[in-house]
């Protein structure tokens, strides 16, 4: 009983230590992957759907293209028949998503409004924002989570593609959750962000100069 003892007591110090680490020397660098200082601190548009989030993420990239080239593939975005999320769609369809991400665009997507919704599993997003082809921004129904994508010119015919997930936290349950979820979404929004990316580049290149 006394080794069971401590060998619990050691694993829960163990979790927090590493917990404790996370929050301490790498959590700002996941939630902020990519982004700019001044990307970071900015206001940017959608920020007003969850006003006083307990969370925020803000990661971008660097894009070889003009933000022309860079809106249709946030347009078109969601599970089959659309574009799909440009992610590790493997990952997103053992939860059931529905996601398979096309290389071309979908005409039929590219005059998105708001109002439009979007199943993500159990999340039903809300197009709230269209400002082509500058922003683009959700809100989940329970008003809980709002994700937008800010597309600025970066000069010399580059673009940032800047995302933003803003969040609250209403029970306890959901703040425990949110640990282990920030890495993950890092990985998945990694892979989103650089794969729109590779797709603009090439939807650029393909433009006659």
């Amino acid at each position: 009983m006394r080794i069971g003892r401590s060998v619990s007591g050691a694993v829960a110090l163990s979790v927090v230590g590493a917990a404790l680490c996370y929050r301490v020397f790498l959590r700002q660098r996941v939630l902020s992957w990519g982004a700019r200082p001044d990307e970071v601190g900015a206001r940017l548009p959608g920020d007003d759907l969850v006003v006083d989030p307990d969370g925020q993420t803000t990661r971008a990239v660097s894009v070889a293209a003009r933000p022309s080239d860079v809106f249709p593939w946030l347009a078109q975005m969601g599970p089959s028949p659309r574009g799909g999320a440009y992610t590790y769609d493997w990952i997103e369809n053992l939860f059931g998503l529905g996601m398979h991400s096309v290389d071309h665009i979908l005409e039929q997507y590219q005059q998105p409004e708001p109002g439009e919704v979007i199943e993500f599993g159990g999340n039903r997003m809300v197009l709230e924002l269209v400002d082509p082809p500058h922003a683009i921004a959700w809100r989940s129904s329970d008003g809980n989570w709002s994700w937008a994508f800010a597309i600025r010119d970066d000069g010399a015919g580059r673009t940032r593609l800047i995302s933003r997930n803003r969040f609250r936290l209403p029970r306890w349950i959901d703040r425990c959750g949110m640990v282990p979820m920030e890495p993950g979404s890092l990985v998945m929004e990694r892979r989103m962000l650089k794969e729109i990316g590779a797709r603009a580049e090439r939807l650029a290149s393909s433009r006659p100069r």
